[in-house]
């Protein structure tokens, strides 16, 4: 163990039956000498039950009896050999507590709207639904929908803005890029001057004298 369990019971339970100096026990219970004091004077923790740090294995006799003898000794906790494994991580719905799952409605509208790129499965991780729910607040079939409003879900307490930025990222990372607009290009060269132009991308000269002997000649005339 590496924490103390039911640290004030345990406190009843030194004053109670040993002879430790109000400093040990509040060093090995975490609490104020103070706190301990008013315990030993029956002024706090009435009602209770002290709690047995030796037959509950956070405490040995011999270190108890060692401190006992010694008031500058501090009580060490013992480390419990048995090793338990731990718990296995759950996958699932994000859990939301019982005052929010009114609001998921709202939040799934909003998501809706404002971030259509995403997808069921990432709303479903972000405000803890179901696709159902989904599919019928899209659908509007939703018992709600005459009165849903939509509700930003990091401002509802939902999920959390490094969430929602996560899943956004990551649902505009699928979409196909949109072609990017360059703007008007330049006209050719023959398409302004009504002139031809030569494989070089130079004007047939010839052409132009042409062109201007014709002018001339309706200028004369």
């Amino acid at each position: 163990m590496t924490t103390l369990l039911m640290p004030k019971a345990t406190a009843v339970w030194l004053v109670e039956n040993t002879s430790l100096t109000f400093e040990q026990i509040a060093h090995f219970c975490g609490l104020h000498p103070l706190e301990v004091k008013a315990i030993a004077d029956g002024e706090a923790a009435t009602g209770i039950k002290g709690f047995d740090p030796i037959m509950h294995g956070q405490l040995t006799r011999e270190e108890l009896d060692l401190a006992q003898g010694n008031p500058d000794h501090h009580l060490k906790l013992s480390v419990s050999k048995v090793r338990l494994p731990e718990a296995p991580k759950r996958k699932g719905p994000r859990y939301t507590p019982l005052s929010r799952r009114q609001d998921r409605p709202n939040a799934i509208l909003w998501l809706l709207r404002n971030h259509p790129e995403l997808k069921d499965a990432q709303i479903m991780r972000l405000v803890g639904t179901t696709k159902s729910t989904i599919a019928s607040i899209k659908e509007r079939t939703h018992w709600q929908s005459s009165t849903l409003s939509p509700l930003d879900p990091v401002t509802l307490g939902l999920c959390s803005q490094i969430d929602l930025d996560f899943e956004v990222n990551r649902a505009s990372k699928d979409r196909p890029e949109a072609p990017v607009d360059t703007g008007p290009t330049l006209l050719k060269a023959e398409d302004t001057t009504g002139e031809k132009v030569d494989k070089d991308g130079e004007l047939d000269v010839s052409a132009v004298f042409a062109k201007l002997k014709q002018l001339k000649g309706a200028d004369e005339e």
